[in-house]
């Protein structure tokens, strides 16, 4: 059996569609394609779907960007640019280049088709085509085993939702066969599982198609007037009625020995609170895996330290997780993730927060349910997180009541304060 899904992933290359705009995530993603944001303090989002290639034996990967990409290209070879050519193992950037026409990419279709002449020349029997900014973990192998199986010409991964988020999504409907016979994308009223009321099957961007049958579709696509150049809108609902469409849904039952675990951070509350669970007691998301390691770029830092053991001013952290380069220089630090390099000095209190690389937070500072961005030095004395409309006037406020802060924001308090 390990010989048969041996020879499914060496036919198969991965396409990851990395070009989004993550929009939703606001600030975070001003400067950045969203597969580029960190997360869980020294990783990318997009480290989780190219260790999930790596860990499934699927070592023919191409990474195709276009919005604000020069951090994520950047992250990329660094962390992914030693894997072994000669042997067929290689994980390839490819820039939208307008490889046909003037045009940009259109849709996540379009970015497909305009890059056919590369998937012709690797000659696979199967295209894994997945997305690159969502966290999860995920044994590819396992579906291409079963695409197999049934004899699939399109599989869709998919999951149950809860029927009012289901919106969202793509939603999908299925026969006893797991063959899908509806396909609506992002729908205003989601369809619900049949034997489970108030749920919803979505998919979750996660595609196995026939290159075959692929490469008719996007063909035939192109020259359709009117048409958005989707997987989800246009090439999905028009492929069932033709071919045979299939699912995999992914769940505990399904993925044996992997953690079947998936979340959207497509927003700042979710992203925040993604974050915030893996320093639980037992978060969802198991880091600890031995069997399932998330590869990324390591830097060459020191341990964490935490310094001065006086009352009132004791470097310490609970329930916290505290990375690398970091320094707690007699501050508290409670329920909260702090990444790479980050100082936070004496007497100031972190409680709920999400701390992204690369800062200096000063004396005296109380800070609670907020999620600092990269490189910001927050002032002594600032207060974030305890008086709601005065947060609102200088930080972006999540619907749940997340502070979002930059150091534009900081910047704009500071001058405020001081010219009161």
């Amino acid at each position: 059996m390990s010989q048969h899904i041996g020879l499914l992933t060496r036919d198969t290359t991965a396409l990851i569609l990395a070009g989004g705009k993550g929009s939703r995530l606001k600030h975070l993603t001003e400067e950045r394609a969203k597969p580029g944001l960190p997360f869980g303090g020294k990783y990318k989002i997009i480290d989780f779907t190219l260790s999930n290639c790596m860990n499934s034996g699927v070592r023919k990967v191409e990474v195709l960007t276009q919005y604000k990409s020069s951090e994520l290209l950047g992250h990329i070879q660094k962390s992914w640019s030693r894997m072994p050519w000669e042997l067929g193992e290689y994980v390839n950037v490819v820039p939208a280049q307008q490889q046909i026409g003037e045009l940009w990419y259109q849709g996540t279709a379009d970015a497909v088709y305009q890059n056919l002449k590369q998937l012709r020349k690797q000659r696979c029997k199967y295209v894994l085509i997945l997305g690159g900014d969502h966290i999860y973990k995920m044994d590819y192998s396992r579906m291409l085993r079963q695409h197999a199986k049934q004899n699939a010409d399109i599989s869709i991964a998919s999951i149950p939702v809860d029927s009012d988020c289901a919106s969202a999504f793509g939603v999908l409907n299925i026969d006893a066969d797991m063959r899908v016979n509806q396909f609506q994308e992002k729908p205003d009223n989601p369809a619900q599982i049949p034997n489970k009321p108030g749920q919803s099957l979505v998919s979750m961007g996660v595609y196995i198609f026939n290159f075959d049958v692929l490469e008719k579709l996007l063909v035939d696509d192109a020259s359709l007037e009117g048409s958005q150049h989707d997987f989800g809108y246009d090439i999905i609902p028009k492929a069932i009625q033709n071919h045979r469409v299939c699912t995999y849904i992914f769940d505990d039952e399904g993925c044996a020995d992997v953690q079947a675990y998936w979340k959207d951070v497509g927003t700042i509350d979710q992203y925040f609170e993604a974050n915030l669970d893996l320093v639980h007691v037992d978060p969802e998301l198991d880091l600890y895996d031995r069997h399932w390691p998330i590869y990324s770029f390591q830097e060459q830092l020191p341990g964490a330290k935490f310094i001065f053991n006086d009352d009132g001013c004791r470097g310490q952290a609970v329930d916290s997780v505290i990375c690398a380069g970091s320094i707690i220089s007699g501050a508290k630090i409670e329920n909260s993730l702090v990444s790479t390099r980050v100082t936070v000095e004496r007497h100031s209190v972190l409680d709920r927060c999400v701390v992204l690389p690369n800062v200096i937070i000063g004396k005296y500072c109380k800070l609670k349910n907020v999620l600092i961005v990269e490189d910001c030095i927050i002032p002594d004395g600032v207060t974030i997180g305890y008086d709601y409309e005065t947060d609102k006037e200088y930080y972006e406020i999540s619907e749940n009541g997340v502070a979002l802060v930059t150091q534009e924001m900081i910047d704009n308090y500071i001058k405020i304060n001081s010219a009161a």
